[in-house]
C-alpha cells in the first residue's frame, strides 16, 4: 500500500511553518497555508509510525490485554509546545508521530524498554531516552519515552528511503500510569485548563500529583519528589482527605460520557478521527481504511481549523483498533475516567478502615 510522501521542505521551511502558526492570525491566508504545510509534513510520518506500530504489536502479543495505539500530534498541542519552549523549532519536535504501548506492570514496561534500547536488535537510532518512572515529572507524569530517528535498513534498495530521519516517539506505560495521564487530560479538557502543562486549578494539580505518588507506591516505584519523605499510608490519607474535602470524585463522576452519546460510522477502519464536544458530552467517530491516510488527515485538518476558529471541539486522529480498544487507549477523548475513579475510591476506602 502507498503512504503519503515526505513534502519537499527544508528544515528551515518547516521551522518557518511553526513560526507562522504562532504569529499569523487564525484563519488568515498565511495561517491556513501554514496549517496545510504542517499537515503534509505531519501525515508523512504515517509510514514510520505504521512500521513502529507493527513491531510494537509483535513485541507485546504475549502480554495479556496489552494495548498498542498510534497518533499524529494535534495542532493545538504543537502550538502550545512551541509557545512553552521558545527555543524549540518545529523540525526538531520529537513527538509529531507517536506510538504507545499500555501494559499491565512495570516489569512488562522494562522488558519492552530493554528490547528497544538494544541496538543489536533494533536498527533505528535512539536519540532520546527518558525514564519518568524512576524520576517522575514534578506534575506526577510517569512512563518511559523513547525517541527514534527512523532508519530503514532496506533504504539502500530504494525502499522507503525518503522517510529516513523522521523522528518517532515511543511511549511505554502501565495501565495505572495510563489511567492517571488520561484522567489529567480529561479534566483539563472539561475545565478548559492546560493541567497537562502544569497550568490551571491548584487544587486539581495537587490532587493529581498526590494520585501519581499513590499509584507509584502501589507499583513499588518512586513517588513524585515533593512526596518522597511521606510514607505510602501518609500519601494515601492525604489523597483521600483531599478528594473528600473538595468533592473531587463527585466532580469526576459527572464528566463521563454515556455510551449512547457516541456517534459515527462503524468503527471498523484503521484510522479513526475522534471529535469530542466536551460541552455537549458527545463523541463523533469517523473511520478510514488503511489506504486512506491522506483523506483522514484532510478531515483531521478541517476539524482542527474549526476548533482553532472557536468551535468547542477536541479532534484527534488515532489508530487503535475497534471501539473497545479506542476507548481503552484514549479514554480522555471519550470522557471516560471510571478506572481512575475506581482506583481512588479503593485507596480511600482502605485508609478509612
Amino acid at each position: 500500500m502507498s503512504f503519503p510522501k515526505v513534502p519537499k521542505l527544508s528544515r528551515s521551511e518547516i521551522n518557518k511553518v511553526g513560526e507562522t502558526l504562532l504569529s499569523a492570525r487564525v484563519g488568515s491566508p498565511k495561517y491556513l497555508e501554514a496549517v496545510d504545510m504542517l499537515n503534509s509534513w505531519r501525515v508523512s510520518h504515517g509510514y514510520p509510525i505504521n512500521t513502529f506500530n507493527s513491531t510494537l504489536r509483535d513485541k507485546t502479543k504475549h502480554f495479556e490485554d496489552s494495548i498498542v495505539a498510534q497518533r499524529l500530534k494535534r495542532l493545538p498541542t504543537i502550538i502550545d509546545k512551541l509557545n512553552r519552549y521558545p527555543t524549540m523549532k518545529l523540525a526538531r519536535m520529537q513527538d509529531i508521530g507517536g506510538v504507545r504501548a499500555i501494559v499491565n506492570s512495570i516489569d512488562e514496561v522494562r522488558e519492552l524498554e530493554k528490547q528497544y534500547i538494544d541496538t543489536r536488535r533494533f536498527t533505528h537510532e535512539l536519540v532520546s531516552h527518558k525514564d519518568y518512572i524512576l524520576e517522575p515529572k514534578p506534575d506526577g507524569y510517569r512512563g518511559i519515552h523513547l525517541v527514534f530517528r527512523y532508519n530503514n535498513t532496506l533504504a539502500r534498495n530504494g525502499i522507503a528511503s525518503e522517510y529516513n530521519g523522521l523522528l518517532i516517539e515511543l511511549q511505554l506505560r502501565t495501565k495505572l500510569q495510563h489511567n492517571w495521564a488520561t484522567a489529567v487530560e480529561t479534566v483539563g479538557v472539561f475545565r478548559q485548563e492546560a493541567l497537562k502543562s502544569g497550568n490551571g486549578s491548584e487544587d486539581w494539580l495537587e490532587f493529581f500529583t498526590l494520585a501519581s505518588s499513590a499509584f507509584a507506591h502501589l507499583e513499588k516505584s518512586p513517588p513524585v519528589t515533593k512526596h518522597a519523605q511521606l510514607t505510602a499510608v501518609q500519601v494515601f490519607k492525604k489523597l483521600s482527605k483531599m478528594a473528600k474535602g473538595l468533592n473531587l470524585l463527585e466532580q469526576l463522576a459527572g464528566i463521563s460520557v454515556a455510551a449512547d452519546a457516541i456517534h459515527g460510522n462503524k468503527v471498523n477502519g484503521y484510522y479513526h478521527l475522534i471529535i469530542l464536544n466536551p460541552e455537549e458530552h458527545t463523541v463523533n467517530i469517523s473511520s478510514f481504511p488503511k489506504n486512506r491516510l491522506s483523506a483522514a488527515a484532510k478531515a483531521y485538518e478541517a476539524a482542527e481549523l474549526k476548533a482553532a476558529n472557536g468551535e468547542q471541539i477536541e479532534p484527534v486522529l488515532v489508530s487503535a483498533g475497534r471501539l473497545k480498544s479506542l476507548k481503552q487507549a484514549y479514554p480522555n477523548y471519550f470522557l471516560d475516567i471510571r478506572e481512575f475513579i475506581n482506583k481512588i475510591e479503593i485507596i480511600s476506602s482502605e485508609v478509612s478502615q
